[in-house]
């Protein structure tokens, strides 16, 4: 139960995080905007897009080992080329998956990962630089009857008209064209430009210390705040490390796996408690038969001079012998039970950390100390003469 409770908090996030994203990270611009009377009002600043360079420094914050992936965006814009004419569309510019480097590590990234549900009819566009390939929503799939190996015409007005090989269906988008990023870029005439950035990363749930702006708290406080893997700590560490930058949790998602997390926590517990009941009641009926059985040994012992300390010392001896021999066993049974449960739910193994060996032994001893005290009590108070005379 103590392998599952502190590895499943783990599991579970990951789990979610196939859901798609729960930070995103746009140009501190955008977060600027005020609407008054209707009328968006926003900072003069030419800091309108985050650039694509800044990236890799994502995988350099203090929990860059909690960043499962990230994927960034360029929305342009554009038109596409039908039987009829022409219709407006957006084109996203993102990563598919995409190698990067940074200090001595590389990986790879893209929507490939931050969104592992997406399915794509055909094939994952390639992301060299000559690359001409790109998805298409599955509604505007429809309407301009295209499969995969087709080509379809993008551009038109300020975008001078380019073909582009259909290489996939994405079933997860409507009426978009999907392109590496590199191919947004040149389209939009925007070398190096980011519109925004989701990242895929694993925190802890959220709670009242999270909500806090640490901009209030005192040195100390703030260290602990900035050392929790908290979203909003992630969020505030992802601002820090990308120039001009403004990344905030997606409260929805956060919050709904806060509550899910919770509950199973929750459930944990209960279930760890009614274990530990089950346990205690199992040596109680056990040792209440040992007593029963012996009370002739223990008449006889005191009558020949033990004191009430030594028999109790004897009956716990015997208890602590059949705690830690338990414990031993339980822990083995425990651990291997663990890692079927974690791979008929999760697929992965969940590994019982050796340190958890002393605390499964603590625990067998104090339970079976705790259900024999009071039958350990009344086999020191027999009386010799009643229970030789065979009155008991």
């Amino acid at each position: 139960m103590i392998t599952i409770a502190t590895d499943v908090g783990d599991k579970i996030n990951r789990e979610l995080r196939s859901f798609g994203a729960n930070i995103v990270v746009y140009p501190e611009e955008s977060a600027l905007k005020v609407n008054i009377g209707g009328v968006s009002l926003k900072p003069a600043s030419s800091e309108k897009y985050l650039k694509e360079s800044d990236l890799p420094r994502i995988k350099g914050i203090f929990w860059r080992h909690n960043i499962l992936a990230f994927a960034p965006f360029l929305a342009v814009p554009t038109s596409v080329a039908t039987s009829e004419g022409s219709n407006l569309v957006e084109l996203v510019g993102t990563y598919f998956a995409k190698p990067l480097t940074y200090g001595g590590e590389t990986f790879t990234t893209g929507v490939h990962f931050t969104n592992p549900l997406w399915k794509v009819e055909g094939r994952w566009p390639q992301e060299y630089d000559a690359s001409t390939e790109l998805l298409v929503g599955a509604e505007l799939a429809k309407q301009l009857d295209v499969r995969p190996g087709d080509s379809v015409q993008v551009g038109g007005g300020n975008f001078a008209p380019r073909k582009f090989l259909v290489s996939g269906i994405l079933s997860a988008s409507g009426e978009q064209l999907w392109a590496p990023l590199h191919l947004a870029q040149q389209m939009a005439s925007l070398p190096g430009a980011v519109g925004s950035i989701t990242v895929s990363a694993l925190t802890k749930p959220e709670d009242a210390f999270a909500r806090r702006d640490p901009r209030t708290m005192s040195p100390d406080v703030r260290d602990r705040w900035y050392c929790s893997p908290y979203a909003n700590s992630i969020a505030f560490q992802l601002s820090e490390a990308i120039p001009h930058a403004h990344a905030e949790q997606i409260r929805q998602v956060a919050q709904s796996e806060g509550k899910i997390l919770s509950r199973i926590q929750g459930l944990m517990f209960l279930i760890a408690l009614a274990a530990l009941l089950a346990a205690a009641l199992a040596v109680f009926a056990a040792l209440a038969t040992a007593v029963t059985e012996r009370r002739r040994e223990v008449g006889l012992m005191k009558a020949i001079g033990a004191t009430r300390g030594s028999v109790a010392a004897l009956f716990l001896a015997e208890g602590t012998v059949l705690g830690v021999i338990g414990g031993l066993v339980g822990f083995g049974l425990g651990a291997w039970l663990a890692g079927r449960i974690g791979q008929a739910v999760f697929g992965s193994s969940m590994e019982a950390q050796p340190a958890l060996l002393p605390v499964v032994l603590l625990l067998a001893v104090l339970l079976v100390a705790v259900a024999s005290a009071t039958l350990v009590r009344r086999a020191a108070n027999l009386d010799p003469a009643t229970v030789l005379r065979g009155d008991l």
